[in-house]
């Protein structure tokens, strides 16, 4: 009698080897090609390459924190409590991250936190706001090792830091989800809604790049060539904006600030556009941001000062703009809340022939449930970081053929094992998303830790 797990194998290579041959498609072309092939895409249960998920064990704390494809392995760190070399707690809110240096084998990482008003996490370095429980902390891994190595305070006295993007120049750029202030609360002292930038080792200055603009920032991505920095806007109104810098890599000198239009349709909104949508590009234009510094329209504090700057000259809208990446020559970016389902769309921007286009657009909640941070791997394909409904949130591939699959899934049920934290976290988002080499960096925001996952990359999209 033939073994059950031998039958087992077979079925499973079986089923790999047709959804592999419904993917089959335009494998090597840029994302750009997808455009009208997204709505024919099979919806995958799985990577065809990659194969089902399984609980896996964290080689940290031997607890099944994730569930991953067979053959892939983790590594958890800087979990909210953890003491970090200065001396520090670990603070709360894991959000956006990046590799912003690398030294040898060694490469550090920036990470922000989500936290809002409240006393400062760190008080050891130079802080923005007294009022301001959220920033960055840095970290450091080693690739060829496997090990993570150190933590420490880099920015603090900011507010609700979602996500932000890495710079060419070796820093990262630290955003501010929120447009609170004086004006709209007694308690600050102090503006918000800014960029902050934060180097790999010094300590962060704590200025904030106002060039950028005040608005509900979410993630930013740095144009090596040019050092433009693109932004995204996270509000159910919001505009995708560019920054040009006077001089390359000092964001601090200033520059214009501008935001996308849709040449010959002005005010476009695109939260309609689908997969069957009939147009699923655009050429653009951009628009002058006259006084990036204005917060909210005048005699409000809607938090729409920026955007109606924009949307008023003919700006495109775009609804609730999250996560943004650069690679080969192009900017990705979400807007969580987009599409005819309202689950999210990604777009693809190419500065060189100034278009726009939709990638994709969740169907469904089952096939995507508001992507959040994004990233590119090394082999090319994106990995989407969802910030929806669903008890076990998904880290999900979207290959070159416009197949979406789920990669990973949120699995931590904890009573007490690390720092004292109880809880179903399930449901909890992926964030901060970071290829280096053969690791992808993440987050959990809730209750907040950090993962270095690795495995047969090669398999598949990833």
């Amino acid at each position: 009698m033939e073994h059950i797990a031998s039958r087992e194998h077979k079925r499973l290579v079986s089923r790999r080897e047709l959804l592999r041959s419904s993917a089959v498609g335009t494998a090597g072309l840029a994302f750009g090609g997808l455009v009208g092939r997204a709505a024919s895409a099979a919806v995958l249960p799985y990577s065809p390459d990659y194969g089902p998920l399984f609980p896996a064990i964290d080689e940290t704390t031997g607890l099944p924190l994730l569930k991953l494809p067979e053959g892939f392995r983790y590594l958890s760190f800087g979990w909210t409590g953890d003491l970090m070399a200065d001396g520090v707690r670990t603070p709360s809110a894991h959000d956006g991250m990046g590799v912003i240096a690398v030294n040898g084998n060694r490469i550090t990482l920036c990470r922000n936190h989500e936290r809002g008003t409240g006393a400062p996490f760190a008080s050891h370095i130079r802080v923005y706001d007294s009022n301001a429980g959220g920033g960055n902390t840095n970290l450091v891994f080693d690739v060829l090792e496997g090990e993570w190595i150190d933590a420490w305070s880099s920015l603090a006295g900011t507010i609700r830091n979602c996500a932000g993007g890495i710079t060419p120049w070796g820093s990262w750029l630290s955003c501010e989800e929120t447009t609170v202030g004086p004006e709209t609360d007694a308690g600050h002292a102090l503006t918000h809604g800014w960029v902050f930038e934060v180097p790999a080792f010094a300590r962060a200055s704590a200025e904030p790049l106002t060039g950028l603009g005040r608005f509900t920032h979410e993630a930013a991505a740095v144009d090596p060539v040019t050092g433009i920095v693109y932004e995204t806007e996270d509000m159910g109104a919001s505009g995708f904006y560019r920054f040009a810098p006077r001089e390359y890599g000092r964001l601090d000198k200033g520059g214009q600030l501008q935001m996308l239009a849709i040449k010959g349709y002005p005010q476009f909104d695109t939260h309609g556009v689908g997969n069957d949508s009939p147009v699923k590009e655009w050429d653009v234009e951009w628009v002058d941001i006259d006084d990036p510094e204005r917060a909210h329209r005048p005699g409000t504090t809607d938090g729409q000062g920026v955007f109606r700057q924009g949307f008023d000259q003919g700006g495109a809208r775009f609804t609730r703009g999250e996560g943004c990446w650069y690679d080969g020559g192009r900017v990705y970016f979400v807007s969580t809340s987009g599409g005819p389902a309202g689950l999210g769309q990604v777009f693809e921007y190419d500065p060189r022939s100034e278009t726009l286009r939709l990638i994709y657009a969740s169907p469904s909640a089952a096939v995507l449930n508001s992507p959040d941070n994004i990233a590119v791997s090394p082999r090319g394909g994106l990995i989407l970081c969802e910030d929806g409904s669903r008890r076990g949130q998904m880290l999900h591939g979207l290959t070159r053929d416009g197949q979406i699959f789920p990669f990973a899934q949120n699995n931590i049920v904890l009573n007490g094992e690390r720092n004292g934290i109880v809880g179903d976290f399930r449901g909890a988002e992926w964030c901060g998303a970071t290829f280096y080499g053969r690791w992808l960096f993440v987050n959990i925001q809730s209750p907040g830790i950090t993962f270095a996952i690795t495995g047969p990359w090669d398999n598949g999209a990833l």
